[in-house]
């Protein structure tokens, strides 16, 4: 009997492996495949190993009209995004963290429902709307609607972490005369830095990859970021430049992993709120 129940769980772990394995190759063997593509002369849709590594396909690409001025849209539009995301978030979600009312929770639910709406659904509405605002062909009418599609979920996760932060030291801080904006910038957000790394991490990664939006609100192409400027590389009659895709890829992802990087020891660090209430 004993011997029947451990090859049933050998054979259970051997099965959560394997699957685990599958999972893991659907997503090592595309980052193979731009890797690899990226240094290929002759690279085409098969995970293959280069014929020969070559930097020209890097070459035909880091140009100012291909690159370089797609990558700066890009970082215009969803860096000042994440900043006026984090900001409105935090705004946003002090009151419904510090403060008891009967409005708090059909709030939140309002919230949680604006995360489910597609953006596809709401896209003729707000297109319509910023041709009367003359607001669209405009990097700062993008930038707001970038701000306002990740804010619901952005209130949501800010509020969580400004949850863990005990309210004693917000008191300290308003008996030395401090305001309720000030005890938020001072004491709260940066007790809370791992829960501002995450907002922020998760609302740029979010926008960086969007092309449905700036598709639609801008028209210019010299305005148009990366995530829309990589549909060029795709030519007519299914003609694809399959090595400088990928390397367009490499450098397109490039600046999401250094932002990963940069504020990686502050997802890591937790709340250092260890004996902070203490004496």
């Amino acid at each position: 009997m004993a011997v029947t129940l451990a090859s049933r769980r050998t054979a259970r772990r051997l099965a959560a492996d394997a699957g685990l394995l599958v999972v893991a190759a659907a997503f090592v063997l595309p980052l193979a495949w731009v890797v690899l593509s990226s240094l290929d002369p002759h690279a085409d849709l098969r995970v293959k190993t280069p014929d020969g590594l070559t930097l020209d396909n890097f070459d035909a690409i880091l140009t100012p009209e291909i690159t370089f001025t797609p990558l700066l849209n890009s970082l215009i539009l969803c860096g000042g995004a994440t900043l006026l995301t984090v900001v409105c978030a935090a705004l946003a979600a002090y009151p419904l963290s510090r403060f008891r009312s009967r409005f708090n929770r059909p709030f939140l639910l309002t919230i949680l429902f604006a995360t489910s709406l597609p953006i596809t659904a709401i896209m003729v509405p707000v297109y319509a709307l910023f041709v009367q605002v003359a607001l669209i062909d405009t990097m700062q009418g993008t930038i707001f609607f970038f701000a306002a599609s990740q804010l619901p979920y952005a209130i949501w996760l800010m509020k969580n972490f400004m949850d863990g932060v005990p309210r004693e030291l917000e008191e300290a801080a308003w008996t030395d005369g401090a305001s309720s904006l000030q005890s938020l910038i001072r004491v709260v957000l940066p007790l809370m830095g791992p829960g501002v790394a995450v907002v922020t991490v998760f609302s740029f990664v979010m926008m960086w990859g969007n092309f449905f939006v700036p598709f639609m609100l801008l028209l210019t192409p010299d305005q148009m970021p990366a995530s829309v400027s990589i549909n060029d590389f795709f030519g007519n009659r299914g003609m694809v430049a399959y090595g400088q895709l990928a390397a367009f890829s490499v450098v397109y992802s490039t600046p999401v992993i250094l932002l990963y990087v940069l504020i990686a020891r502050r997802l890591g660090g937790g709340f250092a709120l260890g004996g902070a209430v203490k004496g």
